[in-house]
């Protein structure tokens, strides 16, 4: 899967989001990631284009079945990367989710299953 970091960011963030209230909207994330209103509109507009969430203008945003696969994905990635700094490393939690956050934007997939395997052999 070869997404912007941006997209990412907005798909996982919808992700947490729609757990959380089941319904969400543009200024909803806004206030989640720290952004401006126009910035997520712009954002919705795009991911709307590519076909991972569907909304109407001023509506609910609601994911695609490509939208929430791939925020499944993106979600799965980052509790991968943070067990992984948690219970190998000794990273404290807080750290090891800042550091997945960035981190599962350029990781390979061949650490991302060695990854899960330690965490295996982990539990």
């Amino acid at each position: 899967m070869d997404i912007s970091e941006s997209v990412e960011m907005y798909l996982e963030a919808i992700l947490e989001l729609e757990a959380r209230n089941s319904v969400v909207r543009s200024v909803d994330i806004a206030r989640f990631l720290g952004v401006t209103k126009p910035s997520v509109n712009r954002a919705m507009t795009n991911l709307k284009n590519e076909g991972y969430i569907l909304m109407e203008p001023y509506g609910d945003i609601v994911f695609t079945e490509k939208g929430r696969e791939t925020a499944k994905h993106i979600h799965e990635l980052h509790h991968v990367i943070t067990d992984f700094l948690v219970n190998s490393l000794g990273i404290s939690p807080e750290l090891a989710e800042a550091d997945a956050c960035r981190i599962e934007h350029v990781i390979s997939p061949e650490v991302v299953q060695a990854m899960k395997e330690y965490n295996k052999k982990r539990q």
